[in-house]
């Protein structure tokens, strides 16, 4: 990805969580149990978290050229599909099978991290 793909990616998620944290907050509070909104929460939490994350990597690829960040910014982004994706879809279903993917989600998170320090170490 580059810096703008990642710009655009990081704003509409961010357009997206504030969204859902304001219908989770004002619409869902009286559908959903207190279990069900602390997911909800959780997921807005970490895609707004990463959405800035997105932001961060495309101001950093002019400074940082070469793939690494690309591919961070990519796995961010998946990241932020699979864990908070599966959360929401969690919280609005009660399919708790959907769990089971929020982990890759979070391994998606770590590695884009991972990526990201790797580079800003590298020459």
């Amino acid at each position: 990805m580059n810096d703008r793909q990642l710009v655009a990616a990081a704003a509409i998620n961010l357009f997206i969580a504030v969204a859902a944290g304001a219908f989770g907050a004002h619409g869902l509070k009286a559908v959903l149990s207190e279990p069900m909104l602390a997911i909800w929460h959780t997921a807005v939490t970490y895609q707004m978290v990463h959405a800035l994350g997105l932001f961060a990597i495309a101001l950093l690829l002019p400074r940082l050229p070469g793939r690494l960040l690309a591919w961070s910014g990519g796995l961010m982004l998946a990241g932020i599909v699979l864990f908070s994706g599966s959360l929401y879809l969690l919280a609005l279903t009660g399919v708790r099978v959907l769990g089971a993917i929020t982990p890759l989600g979070g391994t998606a998170f770590l590695a884009a991290w991972a990526l990201l320090g790797w580079r800003a170490m590298a020459r």
